[in-house]
C-alpha cells in the first residue's frame, strides 16, 4: 500500500514506538513507525473517530 501523507502521533517522543495515521480512499489507516510497511489497520472514519475519543476520555478521567 503506498500511502503519501502519513502523521506522526503528537504525543510521540524521539524512538521508533509510536503510530503513523493517515487517510486513503478506503478510509483510515493506521501502522506502526517503526514497520511502516508492516501489518496496517484499516478502518472507517467513524470507527477512528470512536478510538480517539474513547482514548482522550481515559486520559482525561486519570487527571
Amino acid at each position: 500500500m503506498l500511502v503519501d501523507s502519513w502523521q506522526r502521533s503528537s504525543y510521540c517522543g524521539e524512538g521508533d514506538a509510536c503510530l503513523n495515521v493517515a487517510a486513503d480512499a478506503t478510509g483510515v489507516v493506521v501502522t506502526e513507525s517503526s514497520d511502516p510497511g508492516g501489518v496496517i489497520l484499516h478502518t472507517t472514519p467513524d470507527a477512528f473517530a470512536s478510538l480517539t475519543h474513547a482514548l482522550k476520555a481515559a486520559a482525561q478521567a486519570r487527571i
